[in-house]
């Protein structure tokens, strides 16, 4: 079942001046089966699909997300966190129209062991499509994440000295990023001045009408610092996008659904296929959260986001374990 989000009724934020932001919103949301978001009137709505503001001619595509496998987790709520992420991507095989790639946003092991990625990447390579990934704080616990860029050498280049990339698809440009290496205070993420050179340089060749998604594991925007749930220099990259019409950036390592629109901006962070975390300063921590075995799938889910030209809005559709089964 798909059921159409209304707006919802969240605070406007203050800026340094005291005055009310109308255009900036935080809000949290539970996904439940099959929740396609088709958003406007100020929640979130992409102008991504609008091919009469395109840089280039696009085409129609979807493309999927997943995140925080944590293979090798072995605690409560979720002891074979394999059998799960094996459950998400017989969600994708199974899908009647074939997504053009997979993203992962991260985490896919949960400590950095050579078995650990090689279980992960055989599940995940079962979805027969192309994948790109970008790296958790779990996947860089050794060696400063070399092992990780080295497994990945086809997006990172040989040598593991590139730890970022861009590509693109149908008229939409894809930018993964990597704010896990130098954790900050409180374990906010960083992505450093090398990282937001780069991003600058990429960005230049693009007119401000290119659509961009940009993907990273800690959520580049404050979801809330108190956990490290947000990234320290955020702020440079995101002045950076600012000029451009559409801009949507995914991320992981929250576990569960949330969403922010700013401007042109619109945040996302995904469900993981392991483990629940609890909502924002629910608990005195976040971590792992122990829910019944009857509870755990409906918390575990995956994304898929559809492109289509001629559009105003793009769909993303956040589908629970749960729903998968119905």
């Amino acid at each position: 079942m798909q059921t159409e989000l209304t707006p919802l009724s969240c605070p406007s934020e203050l800026d340094d001046h005291g005055k009310r932001r109308r255009t900036a919103l935080s809000c949290m949301a539970w996904a439940g089966a099959g929740v396609l978001w088709t958003i406007s009137g100020g929640v979130p709505r992409s102008q991504l699909i609008s091919s009469a503001h395109a840089a280039e001619p696009t085409r129609s595509f979807s493309f999927v997300q997943i995140s925080d496998s944590h293979i090798a987790f072995n605690q409560d709520p979720n002891t074979e966190p394999t059998g799960t992420l094996q459950e998400a991507i017989n969600h994708v095989r199974a899908r009647p129209q074939r997504p053009a790639f997979m993203i992962h946003t991260g985490d896919i092991t949960h400590l950095s062991k050579p078995a650990q990625f090689d279980t992960a990447t055989q599940i995940i390579n079962d979805a027969g499509m192309p994948v790109h990934y970008v790296p958790g704080e779990h996947d860089v616990l050794v060696e400063n994440g070399d092992p990780f860029f080295a497994g990945f050498a086809d997006q990172y280049g040989k040598g593991g000295a590139r730890h970022w990339y861009s590509f693109d698809e149908g008229g939409v440009h894809f930018i993964g990023l990597t704010n896990v290496l130098d954790l900050k205070g409180g374990g906010l993420g960083f992505l450093g001045d090398a990282q937001l050179a780069w991003l600058k340089q990429d960005l230049q060749a693009r007119t401000s009408s290119t659509p961009i998604v940009v993907f990273a594991h800690i959520p580049l925007w404050a979801l809330y610092p108190q956990w490290g749930w947000g990234t320290d220099d955020s702020a440079q990259a995101l002045a950076l996008l600012k000029r451009f019409g559409s801009v949507t950036v995914l991320n992981g390592h929250v576990h569960q659904v949330a969403q922010k629109v700013e401007g042109d901006m619109r945040f996302y962070s995904a469900m993981s296929t392991a483990f629940p975390q609890p909502a924002p300063g629910s608990a005195a921590g976040p971590g792992p959260m122990k829910v019944g075995a009857e509870q755990l799938r409906s918390m575990l889910g995956l994304r898929a986001v559809t492109h289509i030209p001629g559009r105003e809005q793009l769909a993303i559709v956040d589908t629970s374990l749960e729903g998968a089964r119905a």
